[in-house]
């Protein structure tokens, strides 16, 4: 019998709270099925498939009810209430599943759906964890380059990027150059592909086509200009990761979005700072 797993077991016998299941070879390791979970005519040497966890007070038990996802597997599951040491997730099951302050990533909150996978811990617990979703997910993903998708934020890295699982399922990465600074860990957002790895993982764009997406950062940049008192005290010349810091853009973008201003007369560019016109 194994814990967090869907399976088949056999009844061992019949008591008035339920019938006690064992795997058919072992009949002195038994698991208890609550009355209100025997299917009706349920009788000695029956099957049923049920789904083992433990109780509140730690005690194997079996359920044919379905939980959301079993052990090793993972799924977005919704935020309940919080305690001293973790956050309660509903999965499906009358007992709320664990999710351990340590095995958190990024600031959650009740009512939100975070992606997290199942795990047991030192203590025989069934346990939920976010972190470790990367090789988990699927890289045969049915999508091209050009469409667009929707995922979920499970992981930002400040060396590449923010991860997504495309339909809760797919690996994908938007690259770190992106601005995704107002995304949040469990948000659902729509991208479109702009490439599909030879290993199968997607990268996603979440910038429009480069000739409407210009448009918008000349504002932004322009808007930076004004807020700097009109006097940007850096050029294109500056390091890709000053430009990112203090505009959110990457450095192509950066100079698209000055070549613009410039070629509409709205700023002037010296050999260190970008001045407005």
């Amino acid at each position: 019998m194994k814990l967090g797993e869907i399976q088949t077991l056999t009844v061992a016998k019949k008591v008035d709270f339920g019938v006690y299941l064992f795997d058919g070879v072992n009949p002195d390791e038994k698991v208890l099925l609550p009355a209100k979970q025997v299917p009706e005519g349920t009788k000695q040497g029956d099957k049923i498939e049920v789904f083992l966890y433990k109780d509140s007070e730690d005690r194997l038990i079996a359920t044919t009810n379905k939980p959301m996802l079993v052990n090793g597997s993972f799924a977005p599951l919704k935020v309940k209430d919080f305690n001293k040491i973790g956050a309660f997730l509903d999965w499906g099951l009358e007992k709320d599943l664990f999710l351990p302050y340590k095995e958190m990533v990024g600031h959650i909150e009740v009512g939100e759906e975070i992606l997290v996978r199942m795990y047991i811990d030192k203590s025989e617990r069934l346990c939920a964890s976010m972190k470790g979703l990367y090789h988990l997910l699927s890289t045969d993903a049915p999508y091209e380059k050009g469409e667009t998708v929707t995922g979920r934020v499970y992981e930002f890295s400040d060396n590449f990027g923010t991860f997504v699982a495309v339909d809760d399922k797919y690996s994908g990465r938007i690259p770190k150059y992106e601005d995704t600074k107002n995304m949040k860990i469990g948000q659902v957002i729509e991208a479109k592909v702009s490439d599909v790895k030879a290993d199968g993982k997607l990268d996603l764009t979440i910038r429009e086509a480069a000739y409407i997406q210009m448009d918008e950062d000349a504002e932004a940049l322009m808007q930076l200009i004004e807020e700097y008192g009109g006097v940007l005290p850096f050029t294109e010349k500056a390091s890709p990761e000053v430009i990112k810091r203090e505009t959110g853009l990457s450095k192509n973008a950066f100079k698209r979005a000055l070549g613009r201003l410039y070629k509409e007369r709205k700023v002037l560019i010296t050999e260190t700072s970008i001045r407005k016109a």
